[in-house]
């Protein structure tokens, strides 16, 4: 119906939004996280600038910076599998950005067509390693 469809254009503009934020590096380890403690979708992006992961927020009580906190501190299947284990790795040239959105069903919808559209060096598959 309509409505499915001025969903749709509603998440394609969010994932033309989503790749146009500004980017952001990766901080040294005491440095704060510049980006906001609420729910929204974001993406890493190597030191080439190729994008090596599409994530969303999920249940974190704050939001992105708990995500992407997480990724700082090797708490992730990106560092983990994708990095070997370096969460240090994201401090050479890694850089982040992100996008607002508060609804659960966008955010997995922005994630997936992000995700299809860009095609990330590493997807969480829930899988032990990375294939």
């Amino acid at each position: 119906g309509p409505e499915m469809t001025t969903e749709a254009s509603r998440v394609r503009a969010l994932v033309r939004q989503l790749v146009r934020a500004p980017r952001v590096r990766f901080p040294p380890r005491g440095s704060a996280l510049h980006c906001p403690t609420l729910q929204g979708v974001y993406l890493i992006r190597d030191p080439r600038g190729r994008v090596a992961h599409v994530g969303r927020t999920t249940r974190a009580r704050n939001g992105l910076q708990d995500r992407l906190r997480g990724h700082r501190g090797g708490r992730s299947s990106f560092v983990r599998h994708y990095l070997n284990g370096d969460a240090s790795r994201l401090r050479a040239g890694f850089t982040y950005a992100w996008i607002v959105v508060p609804k659960h069903r966008l955010r997995a919808l922005v994630e997936a067509l992000a995700s299809g559209q860009l095609c990330p060096l590493h997807i969480g598959t829930g899988a032990a390693t990375r294939s």
